[in-house]
């Protein structure tokens, strides 16, 4: 890992040895000034919380889950479209057995009475020791079943795309707030201060754009830093001075400037964090052009994944690359695999075998990423998250395919303390709704945070009179997925 002396360093133990900007005599003259303007003024908590913006805090510090952090990373693996758990992780004999009946023959309730059922056209077998049944849609994934944490309880509470994508990243349909990166970029260190602690590979613009990845209202340096998959994942990153020398100069003189125009603007989030870009940009130049180059991987690694000759797009490429992040301590790697348009995501309304494509692309390289982790010795440090933004209908559309339905679905968790071949929850005997221990979006995200070592319920932050965070009022652990 390299670091740059220059730059503040958080150490692993969560320890912060960079000095404020604002000293202590500073700081209680202006606190003096702050109490006598308690009446009149917005109060000492805002005050409180704009100092502790301004000297590169928060207003709440996280406090620590219970029995300490297993993981450390997060993996945030996203299938856009809709996956069907029925034809994936929620084997559903019943369902096949009616298929072409109406439901209300089979369950008797009145919404299923017109609609007819459809049956999964592929094959589920128990896998690994721990005999969890997978479809055949996932070869490779069934080679780590025995790695997996399958919650075939989750619901949500819409089933419309850019609400559902923005509920899975950031804890509310209706309005954009932090994604779950940039609430682990702001609640936690920087593992590696020359880069950016959230990065997200996304070769085409997900529903909801970029404020799947957006900071919103925390300090805009914990936005996530977009990929683009291909020959230059991070545009303009190659410094135009010709030589090292000159490069220095203009640095340190862009430096100055910079000190000089914040000088006169104490307090002001936007200039700092623009200045803390530049040196993570300084960073990422010495350190891009090694994290790019897979010379170094071996032909094995490379095999594993499914990574081709000269490939630096596929879905393989990009898991590879979440390892190598991962080694170099960026805290959260996001992977949004497929876009809007339903032709080439997981959104199967006309025919259900469009998941084959979608599966073949993802299958391998994400066995390979958990072997690989594994292997390495950083999956029980690091979490993986694979997640849709909801399942899919056990009915037809009258066609082969299904409607989205958000009732009930299917998500994974890998690593990082959580229980390997385990099945957490259940759903009725066709996939139409939960009836055991269900598990919310907000659970979920409770979950991943407890994993991570921050207790969900102090990781807040006050904007516009009111403390945000992740799992609004809600955000239920369930233990019993927990090593």
């Amino acid at each position: 890992m390299l670091n740059d002396p220059s730059l503040p360093i958080w150490t692993e133990e969560h320890l912060v040895t960079r000095q404020p900007r604002t000293g202590r005599r500073k700081f209680l003259e202006s606190a003096g000034c702050g109490l006598a303007a308690l009446a009149g003024g917005a109060g000492i908590y805002t005050w409180l919380n704009h100092a502790a913006q301004v000297n590169g805090g928060g207003p709440v510090a996280p406090v620590a889950a219970a029995g300490g952090p297993k993981g450390k990373q997060l993996i945030f693996v996203f299938l856009t479209g809709g996956v069907s758990h029925v034809d994936t992780f929620d084997p559903k004999p019943k369902l096949s057995a009616n298929d072409g009946r109406f439901g209300g023959d089979v369950l008797p309730l009145p919404t299923l009475k017109t609609l007819r059922l459809l049956g999964s056209p592929f094959d589920f077998s128990p896998q690994g020791e721990s005999g969890i049944c997978i479809s055949n849609l996932f070869p490779y994934l069934s080679t780590v079943a025995d790695d997996l944490c399958v919650l075939r309880s989750m619901y949500s509470t819409t089933a419309q795309h850019v609400q559902s994508v923005l509920m899975m990243h950031n804890g509310s349909e209706r309005i954009p707030l932090p994604s779950i990166g940039s609430w682990l970029s702001y609640g936690l260190p920087s593992l590696n201060p020359n880069l950016p602690s959230y990065f997200v590979f996304c070769g085409e613009d997900p529903y909801g754009g970029a404020q799947v990845w957006d900071s919103n209202f925390l300090p805009p340096e914990h936005q996530g830093v977009r990929l683009y998959p291909g020959r230059n994942p991070i545009p303009n990153l190659t410094s135009p001075a010709p030589n090292l020398s000159l490069h220095d100069l203009e640095r340190q003189m862009l430096h100055d400037a910079n000190e000089l125009f914040a000088s006169a603007r104490p307090g002001d989030l936007n200039l700092q964090a623009r200045e803390k870009s530049f040196d993570t940009a300084r960073g990422l130049m010495h350190i891009a052009p090694e994290l790019f180059d897979l010379t170094e991987e071996t032909e094995d690694t490379l095999s594993l994944y499914g990574v081709q000759d000269n490939d630096n797009k596929s879905f393989a490429w990009q898991c590879l690359m979440a390892r190598r992040l991962i080694e170099r301590g960026v805290r959260t790697v996001e992977l949004i695999e497929s876009g809007t348009d339903s032709d080439s995501n997981w959104d199967s309304h006309f025919d259900i075998m469009r998941h084959v494509p979608r599966a073949r692309a993802v299958d391998q390289p994400l066995a390979g990423l958990i072997k690989d982790l594994k292997r390495r010795s950083l999956l029980e440090d690091t979490v993986v998250a694979i997640c849709t933004e909801f399942g899919r209908t056990p009915w037809n559309e009258n066609t082969k395919g299904r409607g989205h339905w958000s009732d009930a679905f299917t998500c994974l968790l890998v690593g990082g303390g959580v229980k390997g071949g385990f099945v957490y929850g259940a759903t009725d005997e066709i996939g139409y709704r939960v009836i055991s221990d269900k598990l919310h979006v907000r659970d979920y995200h409770a979950t991943i945070l407890h994993l991570l070592g921050i207790d969900h319920r102090n990781l807040t932050y006050r904007y516009a009179g009111r403390d945000y965070r992740l799992t609004d009022v809600g955000g239920r652990i369930p233990r019993e997925i927990l090593l």
